[in-house]
């Protein structure tokens, strides 16, 4: 992926990593389209960095998805560039099913079918530029599971094989499929999350993320250092270590 003089289009980032990817992108020349659901905020967002465009829509909501595409495309023909940035995380007890159903449910939804949605609703139009990228968003919760949010990382872990076999699917085009797999960063993506200590600050996140976009542009995951931990455990032989440390407890169970 080129990192400049691209048209750019990122759902669900009115804050968090999707709004501070949006303004570090615009900042190195490219054209930048954000979409959310509350209009009042996007109009907010807009009022204070000028020169972002926005969309409304509702990664949740299929006519949502086809509706803000329509309405992009239209404002964009020339987008070249689609964050599949939709994501939420819930903290689940799977001991009894009226306790985790609903939440499951909700994050499988917005985390799988919110970019499967996305990807079909542009790839025609990303098909025919001559040069264009699909930016999906895993998680290193893909390679290692916390425990109190299976839901979550079961569907992250859905988004890595999608990239994969996305990524095969579309060799022959000239869209390429880049993942990028943020470890736990400094978000409201949980509740306390954003002052986590062991959570990487927010700017540091995507300041070393780009700049892995801008020396590695034909890399099919980018990952910061802070993610090979989890991303490589398996590939190490200390999978199991990494699993206990994540979760705080002794891998032997002692």
């Amino acid at each position: 992926m080129n990192i400049s003089g691209n048209t750019v289009f990122i759902p669900g980032s009115t804050s968090g990593i999707g709004l501070a990817l949006a303004l570090e992108l615009q900042a190195r020349g490219n054209t930048v389209i954000i979409g959310g659901r509350r209009a009042e905020l996007l109009g907010q967002i807009a009022a204070q960095h000028p020169g972002l465009d926005t969309v409304q829509i509702d990664t949740a909501d299929s006519a949502s998805i086809e509706s803000a595409a329509k309405e992009v495309l239209a404002k964009h023909p020339d987008l070249n560039v689609l964050v599949a940035m939709a994501g939420i995380m819930r903290v689940e007890d799977w001991h009894q099913p009226g306790s985790f159903l609903e939440s499951a449910e909700s994050v499988v939804t917005t985390n799988v079918l919110g970019p499967i949605r996305l990807i079909a609703a542009f790839i025609q139009h990303l098909q025919a530029q001559p040069d264009a990228t699909i930016v999906t968003v895993s998680s290193g919760l893909a390679f290692a599971p916390l425990r109190v949010t299976p839901s979550y990382n079961a569907s992250k872990a859905a988004i890595h094989m999608l990239s994969e076999s996305i990524r095969l699917q579309l060799a022959d085009t000239a869209v390429q499929i880049v993942e990028l797999e943020p470890p736990s960063v400094r978000t409201s993506l949980l509740p306390g999350q954003e002052d986590n200590e062991m959570a990487m600050p927010l700017d540091e996140f995507v300041a070393e993320a780009v700049a892995l976009l801008q020396d590695q542009p034909e890399a099919k995951e980018i990952q910061v250092e802070r993610v090979k931990f989890l991303r490589y455990g398996e590939a190490r032989g200390d999978y199991e270590q990494v699993v206990a440390a994540l979760n705080g407890s002794d891998p032997h169970g002692e």
